[in-house]
């Protein structure tokens, strides 16, 4: 009676307090917070990420993605189960690849840095112009480069990263697409045929690579759909992960 606003102030905090769950309190919510925190987080896509025009985000390390510093103390098996285990849950395109595989494709993307694929349609098939700037791996349609030239947007970038190239033996690879014309099957496709015409045994199929950079007057656009089907990459595999068929 003497402080009626105290008395109505503590009733309030009463009364808040047995609306809480039982079981609730502060400190609960505390342990749960630093238990999360202490779990072994391997991934932080989008941190210092920055989008470029169209969408696709410019000088995407692979610390924006992963957690470089933990899985170094990680296995390639263990990496490796890693990133397919993540990737597999999205809507895009993953690969591990063996160093001595990237090495191959990388050496002959500096002789010879771009291509010209078939992505099977319907009716037919639609040719991509796949363009390598540094470890990325830009592709638009053919048509795109025919109207717009040197300005054509880019429809799918593959990201490849070589920074644990060294240490563990292996080359991550993801990618970003718009969506708008491609779907993840179709982005697959394409970065299948990279290791088929790049990463390739045969003298004759990377033989086409040459041919379209060096000499192509010579260049024969069926002789692209001949390697593909042969190949048979054009059928269905598992979405997202890229085949190592070479």
């Amino acid at each position: 009676r003497s402080s009626p606003d105290v008395f109505e102030s503590r009733m309030e905090k009463r009364s808040e307090v047995k609306k809480q769950p039982v079981g609730h309190s502060k400190q609960g919510e505390f342990i749960r917070c630093m238990e999360e925190k202490a779990r072994p987080i391997f991934f932080a896509e989008g941190l210092g990420s920055r989008t470029s025009k169209g969408g696709f985000t410019k000088d995407k390390t692979l610390d924006s993605i992963l957690n470089v510093e933990m899985v170094k103390e990680k296995s390639a098996e263990e990496i490796t189960q890693i990133w397919n285990q993540y990737f597999s849950a999205k809507d895009t395109v993953y690969a591990v690849i063996p160093a001595d595989k990237f090495d191959l494709m990388w050496k002959r993307a500096q002789n010879c840095p771009s291509f010209l694929y078939a992505l099977p349609r319907k009716e037919g098939y639609e040719f991509f112009v796949g363009q390598w700037s540094g470890t990325e791996l830009h592709f638009t349609s053919l048509i795109n480069v025919q109207t717009q030239g040197e300005t054509a947007p880019s429809q799918l970038v593959l990201y490849h990263y070589p920074d644990l190239q060294k240490e563990k033996g292996i080359v991550l690879m993801t990618a970003e697409m718009d969506s708008k014309f491609l779907v993840v099957h179709d982005a697959q496709c394409l970065a299948n045929q990279v290791q088929l015409f790049y990463a390739t045994d045969r003298s004759e199929t990377y033989g086409l690579v040459e041919t379209f950079n060096h000499r192509s007057s010579e260049f024969k656009y069926m002789a692209v759909i001949a390697e593909l089907e042969q190949s048979g990459l054009g059928r269905e595999l598992r979405p997202g992960q890229v085949s190592d068929k070479s």
